[in-house]
């Protein structure tokens, strides 16, 4: 159960680099608990994922970034809904910076709506310094 508590607070967008609060953590913790469970991800992937390594392309770590990022409310069938990006990380990292990272991500398109989730976190991930 620790290692689901360590591998959300990674996945909400570096969350650990923005200042949330407990409430929004309590919501990260149990959404990202939630999609481990429900896509049946290992402990090893979870850390592979919260490290930043990308070469683990296994179908379910990609429906658990989907499911991630749905229960975020920043894809919906696999679209970004940028207004909610905006509206949820704007206040913590400032837009101007959000939007950056937005006009670098979020045309990102992938070959289901799980692959799509995928390439957008690894986006993200790898643009966190803007944030």
């Amino acid at each position: 159960m620790k290692f689901l508590i360590v591998l959300t607070a990674i996945l909400a967008m570096s969350a650990a680099e923005l200042q949330l609060s407990d409430e929004q953590k309590a919501v990260v913790h149990a959404n990202g608990a939630l999609c481990a469970q429900q896509e049946g991800i290992t402990k090893d992937q979870a850390l592979a994922l919260r490290n930043g390594k990308f070469d683990d392309t296994d179908a379910k770590v990609k429906c658990f970034a989907n499911c991630f990022l749905e229960k975020a409310g920043f894809l919906i069938d696999g679209k970004v809904q940028p207004d909610v990006v905006l509206a949820k990380l704007g206040p913590l990292a400032g837009e101007d910076k959000v939007k950056a990272v937005q006009a670098k991500c979020d045309s990102i398109t992938g070959s289901d709506k799980c692959d799509t989730a995928y390439q957008l976190f690894q986006c993200y991930h790898n643009n966190r310094a803007q944030i």
